[in-house]
Parts: structure tokens; sequence; C-alpha cells
């Protein structure tokens, strides 16, 4: 599986690049047939205290599946995100299995 992070307007560090892939990498348990996660972190600046957003792009086949979450941290954002994506790709597979 394929992830790919992209930020907007700042560089993201290392440390966060490696908690997105590590926590992305557990995708494939819900969902084998995953083809892979395009990740955007974004910087709001409405001048609240819940200004990191971070949205999740899963590409299945046939299909594509989103997720967007916003907080006061990163991680707590790709948390919320993660969460979301997880019960929709538990859903697709459900899906599935019914069709066949």
């Amino acid at each position: 599986m394929k992830i790919n992070i992209n930020t907007v307007h700042f560089t993201a560090d290392g440390k966060l690049r490696d908690h997105i892939s590590e926590k992305l990498n557990k995708l494939v348990k819900f969902y084998d047939k995953l083809l892979g996660v395009e990740v955007f972190l974004k910087l709001e600046n409405s001048g609240q205290v819940k200004d990191k957003i971070v949205e999740l792009e899963a590409k299945l086949p046939g299909k594509t599946i989103f997720a967007s979450a916003t907080d006061k941290t990163f991680e707590s954002s790709l948390d919320q995100a993660h969460e979301i994506i997880v019960r929709q790709l538990k859903r697709n597979k459900e899906k599935l299995k019914q069709a066949s």
C-alpha cells in the first residue's frame, strides 16, 4: 500500500510523517485490497484553537473513501480521521461479503 503525505503551507517533521505512516499501515488489517492513502495536512487560520486539519483519501479498487478531522494537534486529528476510515472500510468489506 502506498501512503502519500501532502502538507499545505508548511513542512511536516519526520516524527509526524513516521507517526502517520505507522498508523495508516495498520489499515490493511481492515481491508486487504487497499491500494493507497492520500494524506493532506492543513493549518486553518481561523484564530481558533482547533486549527490542525487532517484529510484522508483511501483508494480502493473502483472506489475512493474520504475522511476529515480537525483538532488541536495533527496526532489527534489523525486519530479521529483514522477511526472514520476504519468504519468505512469495515462497512465496505461487509457490503462485499453480502454481495457474494
